[in-house]
């Protein structure tokens, strides 16, 4: 698996309150060479993100699969690259810990976890062009590699975006029909007549 990690400048415009645990930024950036010489295109993630979606790529902490720290409200693509919206879980002691440490800028680092499915090579630099991976995991890393990530959205946004994700998932819970309770009118029939039918 490789890792390719971007530089966000995280800290409290990232937080929807303080406290939250919400986050939004940038995993990937589009066209950015970092360090070890790749540059992901635009549409690399788009075949992997609709066939698993953000509930299957998995939040980790410095890459560390027995780190999972919380869950992925929303990824997409864009002109820029791959868009997040983050909830830290609070009720981990490494989310309420990184909770605490993207508001005070303590952490700012994102990187990407990823299977190279197709990639070309770029004449002018030598370095690959990743046209295709297989995106498995995005992590929260103290010493991400790439410069150009930058916060894309204000506090309410990201608000914004965890509301429509809990909303649609409370929408999608099905309830129980309840039943209307008989009327006292309606015992008394029912009653009378099956009495009717025991003396005929």
């Amino acid at each position: 698996m490789h890792i390719r990690r971007v530089k966000s400048r995280l800290g409290r415009p990232l937080s929807a309150s303080s406290g939250s645990g919400v986050f939004v930024g940038y995993a990937s950036l589009f066209g950015e060479r970092e360090g070890t010489g790749d540059i992901v295109m635009p549409g690399a993630f788009r075949q992997s993100l609709g066939a698993r979606g953000p509930e299957n790529i998995r939040m980790l902490f410095q890459h560390d699969p027995a780190e999972p720290i919380g869950t992925w409200l929303e990824l997409r693509e864009n002109a820029r690259g791959l868009y997040v919206v983050g909830r830290l879980d609070g009720n981990v002691q490494r989310g309420r810990e990184l909770t605490s440490l993207l508001e005070t800028g303590g952490l700012d680092g994102l990187s990407i976890g990823f299977r190279t499915v197709a990639a070309s090579r770029d004449r002018a630099t030598g370095g690959r062009r990743l046209d295709h991976v297989d995106l498995w995991e995005i992590s929260l890393v103290t010493f991400p590699m790439l410069a150009g990530a930058r916060v894309a959205a204000t506090a309410p946004s990201a608000r914004a975006a965890a509301d429509r994700h809990f909303a649609g998932r409370a929408a999608q819970v099905p309830r129980p029909e309840r039943e209307a309770l008989p009327s006292l009118a309606d015992l008394f029939r029912d009653g009378a007549r099956q009495l009717q039918q025991g003396v005929n």
